[in-house]
């Protein structure tokens, strides 16, 4: 059996002589307020110290700030805990996961008959400890990935203190939940969506082909009843003819369509069929998933920047805190999906060349070759050696795959069209333009190998480099119209982030869902049922 380092046992004894000293400085402060039956405050103190010197640095500080007394000492003030954890289901997180009943059951300050003081510092840890992770959870993301850099500060730990004299924990809640709109309008629909459920919901609608303005049909009835369960107004629409897809009825569709990301043709199809049947239940649990997106995103979120929302197809730019402009976008197909991530715009090109991708060689363009000897040269696609030199076009034919670079020239046929957008990143994507711009009239845009195609870049460009001098709206249109490569290197680089949600607040407050197009949800979910280790 190994043996405990030789430092060990020393280092505990010094844990334990501290909080032993500070017992005896902090006794005197508390002997007045000591009752019949209670553990001597000194003795508490001293548990609290040794005991805190194993937690983490957030606790530590909180209990350091205390002077090592204990937080939970009225019984009235653990009621307000168990109260304050319980609101957190207005937010999506699971109050069981703190344990506020436990902590009620255990009694006020963990205070025992025989006045134990080890027992009175462990449960005051164990308070403080769930109402911490609270706070951690609300204000940061309870399952937040690696990539979020979350700017949420740690709590003030002088306000906290207030907020517990007073008890009023729900004002440390407010102060980390995100404070804006996106957030309160998502609470909201959860809410809505909650009550919606517990009152039934709606059922999947009958089968039968695409019903489309004008006609009528006995499912139009079941239609009217689905929409009328989440839109008030609509139910209280008198109709003569209820299986009449009527104008009314149609703009219902065409609302509901928008909000779910689909065509607004009034026509239901089988896309907006599908959107129609998902539970209620769903909903709340897609709400739950994007109100903890919402805590990674909007504490990290700059006054500035790009966001590309993923699952929606759209991008956004953002200066000084309002919304300038917002564009369609081409993200990654399912099998090669686009990655959430946040970074900085440092740089972009003009009539860039393409270096074709390794995965985008491997699995698309070398069968092409196989089969069409021509390819390459009808596709403006140069083959280069690892050191960067021309090589015979016939050796990308010969070689073995890694032994060469394919390079395709600037052009009408290059993919990146006139101009890419570049930001540090570890998966080598990046935002550009395309001559395909056919695709943006499409409906469903998960098509590309992972990078971001923009519609109308050039837009783009414009406010990047707004608050260039060299870089006015004419110099923009000149560089685009040259055929000439060219780099620029952003003087201000400006930040941007990939972000992939499903479900989204309008501004007057509507909710719509969007497709799960890479089943992201899930795992998001799990990390959010997923007990914590006692």
């Amino acid at each position: 059996m190994a043996r405990a380092p030789a430092t060990a046992k020393p280092r505990r004894c010094r844990l334990w002589c501290r909080a032993a000293i500070l017992g005896a400085l902090v006794a005197p402060l508390w002997a007045a307020h000591a009752a019949a039956g209670d553990p001597d405050p000194s003795l508490v103190a001293a548990h609290i110290a040794a005991l805190a010197a194993g937690e983490d640095a957030e606790l530590r500080a909180f209990y350091a700030a205390r002077d090592y007394r204990p937080a939970w000492a009225r019984k009235s003030t653990v009621r307000a805990l168990a109260a304050a954890l319980a609101s957190l289901a207005e937010d999506g997180l699971d109050p069981a996961h703190y344990r506020a009943d436990e902590l009620v059951a255990q009694g006020a300050a963990g205070q025992t008959a025989d006045g134990d003081a080890l027992a009175t510092a462990t449960f005051d840890l164990r308070a403080s400890r769930a109402w911490l992770a609270a706070l951690r959870d609300l204000g940061r993301g309870r399952a937040a990935p690696a990539w979020v850099r979350s700017a949420a500060p740690a709590p003030d730990l002088t306000q906290l203190a207030h907020d517990l004299e007073a008890e009023r924990l729900e004002r440390s809640l407010d102060r980390v939940r995100p404070a804006q709109p996106l957030y309160r309008q998502l609470r909201a629909g959860l809410a809505r969506y909650r009550e919606l459920a517990r009152r039934g919901g709606w059922g999947a609608l009958p089968d039968g082909p695409a019903l489309h303005p004008g006609e009528r049909d006995a499912r139009v009835v079941a239609l009217r009843a689905r929409l009328g369960r989440e839109r008030d107004d609509l139910a209280a629409v008198p109709t003569a003819d209820p299986s009449l897809l009527d104008p009314v009825l149609v703009a219902a569709v065409r609302a509901f369509q928008r909000d779910h990301g689909l065509r607004a043709d009034g026509i239901v199809g089988a896309r907006t069929r599908a959107a129609l049947d998902v539970p209620a239940a769903a909903r709340v649990a897609q709400l739950r998933v994007n109100l903890e997106r919402a805590r990674w995103l909007l504490p990290m979120l700059p006054d500035t920047h790009v966001l590309v929302d993923i699952a929606a197809q759209e991008l956004e730019f953002t200066a000084a805190g309002q919304l300038q402009w917002r564009t369609r976008v081409v993200v990654g197909r399912p099998s090669r999906p686009t990655p959430e991530l946040r970074s900085e715009i440092t740089r972009l090109k003009f009539h860039p060349a393409w270096i074709i991708p390794p995965t985008i060689l491997r699995q698309d363009v070398l069968p092409k070759l196989r089969r069409d000897p021509g390819y390459l040269a009808r596709e403006g696609i140069e083959v280069l050696s690892l050191a960067g030199e021309p090589l015979d076009p016939g050796a990308a034919r010969r070689l073995a795959y890694g032994e060469f670079r394919l390079r395709q020239r600037p052009g009408v046929r290059n993919p990146l069209g006139r101009v890419v957008i570049r930001f540090p990143n570890p998966h080598h994507v990046y935002l550009h333009d395309t001559p395909a711009q056919e695709l943006f009239e499409l409906e469903e845009r998960a098509l590309s190998s992972g990078c971001i195609r923009v519609e109308n870049a050039l837009e783009l460009v414009y406010l990047l480099l707004a608050d260039e001098r060299r870089w006015p709206r004419a110099a923009v249109l000149a560089a685009a119209q040259a055929g000439i490569t060219r780099s620029v290197e952003l003087t201000r680089p400006v930040p941007v982030i990939l972000w992939y949600r499903t479900a989204r607040a309008e501004a007057d407050g509507r909710i719509g869902f969007l497709p799960d197009i890479y089943g992201r949800d899930a795992a998001v979910l799990a990390a959010l049922e997923r007990a914590p280790a006692r």
